[in-house]
This record gives structure tokens, C-alpha cells and sequence, in this order.
């Protein structure tokens, strides 16, 4: 579950050319409330005893998601807080997840098609492999059944019907069911849920593999988003129509 800069936020980028993520409000990524949800309802509908651990690789303010999650119905979350974490890239994340996810055990894992900041959608397919597993990515439904994780994928002109036998990694979409809203019993019950803490040490990761040092990737520059300016406007005098197509043409849509 990835703690993300709230979208509606002044988002802006830090001297290092990082998510300045200390000075606007951050929450749970939306799409990954669809993975608990989904979570959720694997156990729901399971005739044997599943336990729902949330993960999140974050600052202190993190919690915060892990504790929606958990609100939402969660057993238990891990929270991975280092300072040497910060900057660190798609693929320095996937190490981080795997380390943790191999130590806390786990059967499936079940993750969001993209996050709502980096939208770059790959973790999952980093940590299936890493954790050397079968990944079903993209999946608008998903269901387990004797050992095996079934999902549909959609696509534009048609759908695929996917499975792969347990342990897997598998992330869903936007399509794959509302996520419910906490009750206030689940708001209550969350506050004592366990909540664990690791850092790199715990999980028998080097500094230097993360981090901006370790990143694969780098930003050279940025810059902020120029203002939006004044549209064209047509007055219809009875020219309106040709003087429409004449700028349509200008910008080369028709």
C-alpha cells in the first residue's frame, strides 16, 4: 500500500529533484484501496482462516495508510521507515517490498495496477520477479480456489481469463470492485491492530542498493507546469462555422 501526495494538493518537487512529500497532505493511494478490497474479499469468501497483512515502504506519516487499510479490515500492517530509503526508484522499491514480503510470509500478494504518484504501473511485475513467482497483472476480477489465483484481464477488443497456482503476485484496476469505506467500528478496531516497523537492517538491505545513490533512474530537471492561458474564442457572426473549422485545421484536427 503506497502513501502518496494527495493529488488535489500543491504538489512540487524538492531540491534534490525528489517529491517534496513534507509540505502537502498525503493519504493511501486510491488504487491500492481496490487491493484491499479485493483482499478482502478473497477472505471473505474462503473457507479456510486468511490473515490480511498490509505493507508500506514510507515515512512516519505512512501509517496513516496502513491504517485505512486496516480500518478497511486488515489484520496487520509492516511499515519499512528508513532515511536511507528516500529517492529511491521503481526498482530499489521492488527490492525493498521483496525483502519484506519474504520475511513476513505470505501466500498472494496483491497489489494496485499503478500508483496515483510515479504512475509508472511496473512494481508489481519487479516483485513477481524478484520474489521469483508468476504475476497475473491488470485484473478487473480475481478469485482463488484450491491453490490457484484466477483473474480477467480486459483489454480494448477483448478479455483473457488468467491463472497461475499460489504463491503469485497479482495486481487489479479501478474495474475490479468499489473499495468500501471504513465503518466506525472498523475505524475503532484498526487502533489495535499490530503495527510493525523494519528498516534496511532488518531486512539485510545495504544502503547503498537504494536510495538515490542506488537508483537505476535519475531526473536531470524539472519544471513547473506553465500556466494555463486564455482559449480562442469565436464569436458566431455568421462566419462562426468557418472560422471554427479554419482553427481546427490550424492545430491540425481535422
Amino acid at each position: 500500500m503506497k502513501y502518496v501526495p494527495d493529488a488535489t494538493g500543491d504538489r512540487h518537487f524538492a531540491d534534490d529533484l525528489t517529491v517534496d512529500r513534507d509540505d502537502v497532505d498525503g493519504l493511501l493511494s486510491e488504487l491500492d484501496e481496490y487491493a484491499v478490497e479485493q483482499a478482502l474479499q478473497i477472505s471473505e469468501n474462503s473457507d479456510d482462516d486468511v490473515e490480511i497483512t498490509v505493507l508500506t515502504v514510507g515515512p512516519e506519516d505512512a501509517k496513516d495508510a496502513l491504517r485505512k487499510a486496516l480500518s478497511m479490515g486488515a489484520d496487520k500492517a509492516v511499515h519499512v521507515e528508513d532515511d536511507d530509503i528516500h529517492g529511491t526508484d521503481a526498482l530499489g522499491t521492488s527490492l525493498v517490498l521483496a525483502k519484506a514480503i519474504e520475511k513476513a510470509g505470505y501466500d498472494l500478494v496483491i497489489s494496485g495496477m499503478a500508483s496515483t504518484d510515479g504512475t509508472m504501473g511496473v512494481v508489481p511485475a519487479l516483485l513477481a520477479e524478484r520474489l521469483g513467482v508468476p504475476q497475473v497483472t491488470l485484473l478487473s476480477e480475481v478469485s482463488v480456489e484450491d491453490g490457484t489465483v484466477k483473474g480477467r484481464r480486459d483489454g480494448d477488443a477483448a478479455s483473457e481469463q488468467l491463472e497461475a497456482s499460489l504463491p503469485a503476485v497479482v495486481s487489479v484496476t479501478d474495474q475490479s470492485g468499489e473499495a468500501r469505506y471504513p465503518s466506525f467500528k472498523g475505524i475503532m478496531a484498526a487502533k489495535k491492530k499490530p503495527v510493525q516497523s523494519w528498516d534496511l537492517s532488518d531486512l539485510d538491505i545495504e544502503a547503498e542498493d537504494v536510495g538515490l545513490e542506488g537508483a537505476y533512474t535519475t531526473v536531470d530537471s524539472a519544471a513547473e507546469r506553465p500556466a494555463r492561458t486564455a482559449g480562442t474564442i469565436v464569436k458566431d457572426e455568421g462566419e462562426g462555422g468557418k472560422q471554427l473549422a479554419e482553427f481546427l485545421a490550424g492545430q491540425k484536427f481535422i
